[in-house]
Parts: structure tokens; C-alpha cells; sequence
């Protein structure tokens, strides 16, 4: 087993919830137009520190210090950069960059902390399980969001009625794929995508940016879930 990683599985899980579960839209919105002077800022990356600390326990209150911090910098840094998928990228790189090294320099000597953090190493399985759920509602379709936000935004969709229809439908779908995944049932995948395929694209008329939102959409969403589900399968 890794050195410390259940403790680097709850780390990632605690970013997951505190980044897309838990932190409501309107924080966001908040913190790109008032910068520094935005309070729930201040209270994200509160909450953020928080979980990190609960979950990976209390005598490791140095990583929840730096997590406090560094999570501050990066989004403040992020709320005056254009919101695109690249920046969208870049912040999470910053963040997961921040967990790794938390990571390697706690437990670049096992023998000094393995003691300290032996407790917490029963049922990994369940943990590394449980993350990989997290990640394929929420922060998946922000993610997936994010990278087809050019065609979206061609598409004449009044109420984003198409795009708040497909959140829910592509946390259902990559639920069950990843489900399907970790039970060894990938014929199963193919009978869901040439479902969904037959309700979805048999609509007459539609506009071919669309189509192309569509498919896209649903690539990403079921190779997302099918990449966590085989993460999990090599890792628990």
C-alpha cells in the first residue's frame, strides 16, 4: 500500500465536497465580483480547511493551515481571471498541486508518521470508493461544463432548460456507469449509450450545434465515469 493513501484519498474527497458539493453558486459569484472584499471567500475557504482537518484528523492541523491559505491565494487569484476552462483547469491543478505536496512531505518518512496515522488506515476501499462518487456528480459535470461551455453557449436554450435537465441526467448516467464499471459489466455501458442514444438523437429539426453539444456532453460523461470506475479498481 502507498504511504498515507487513505489519508491522500479523504484529502481529495475533502476537496471534492468543499469545492463543488458544498460550496453554493452564488459564493462563486460573489467572490468574482468582489474579490478580497468578498466574505463568503473568507467562509469557503473556512469551510474547506474545516473538512480537510476533520477528515484526515487533528493531529495534522498543519495541512489544514496551508490548505486554509492556499485555497484563499488560488481562488482569490482565480476570481480575476476569465472564467474559461483553462483557468477553470489551472485552479484545480493549483489545488491538487498544493494536496500532493501536503501529501509527500508528511509522509516522505512512514516510519516518523505511520504511527500517528496507522488508526486510520482501515477500510480504504470504502474511502477510495466513496470519492470516486463524490467526483462523478458535481465536480464531474462542472468539469464537463466547463470544457463544453463554447458550444452551449451557440445553443438557443431560454432558461437553460437543456443544461439544467442534462446536469441531472448526466449524474444519473455516470452513477450507474461507474456502478456498471466496478461490477465488470461494460456490455451493460454499451446497452446505456445506444439508449440514451436512440431517446436523445431522434429529436427531428434539431439545431446541428446541438447535436454536437449533445454527443460531446455525453462522451465526456461516460468516459469520466468509466476512467473513475477503473481508478478505483487499481487503487482499492
Amino acid at each position: 500500500m502507498i504511504p498515507g493513501s487513505l489519508w491522500l484519498t479523504k484529502l481529495l474527497l475533502s476537496h471534492l465536497l468543499t469545492d463543488f458539493v458544498l460550496q453554493p453558486g452564488a459564493w462563486v459569484e460573489e467572490r468574482y465580483r468582489k474579490h478580497f472584499a468578498s466574505g463568503k471567500l473568507y467562509l469557503h475557504a473556512l469551510v474547506t480547511a474545516a473538512v480537510a482537518w476533520l477528515l484526515i484528523g487533528w493531529q495534522y492541523w498543519l495541512v489544514a493551515v496551508i490548505i486554509l491559505f492556499t485555497h484563499f491565494f488560488i481562488d482569490v487569484w482565480k476570481s480575476w481571471r476569465p472564467r474559461n476552462a483553462g483557468y477553470f483547469l489551472a485552479d484545480q491543478l493549483l489545488h491538487l498541486l498544493v494536496i500532493a505536496g501536503c501529501w509527500t512531505l508528511t509522509f516522505r518518512d512512514e516510519d516518523l508518521w505511520g504511527s500517528i496515522g496507522r488508526w486510520m488506515n482501515a477500510d480504504e476501499h470504502h474511502w477510495i470508493v466513496l470519492t470516486a462518487f463524490v467526483f462523478v456528480t458535481a465536480p464531474a459535470g462542472i468539469l464537463i461544463g466547463q470544457l463544453t461551455d463554447r458550444w452551449s453557449r451557440k445553443i438557443e436554450d431560454p432558461g437553460n432548460s437543456l443544461v439544467n435537465a442534462g446536469k441531472w441526467i448526466g449524474i444519473a448516467e455516470r452513477i450507474i456507469v461507474l456502478i456498471l464499471v466496478l461490477q465488470n459489466q461494460y456490455s451493460a455501458i454499451g446497452l446505456l449509450i445506444t439508449a440514451k442514444g436512440i431517446i436523445r438523437f431522434s429529436e427531428k429539426d434539431r439545431q446541428e450545434i446541438k447535436t454536437e453539444y449533445l454527443v460531446i456532453g455525453t462522451l465526456l460523461s461516460i468516459g469520466i465515469a468509466i476512467l473513475a470506475g477503473i481508478a478505483v479498481r487499481l487503487l482499492a
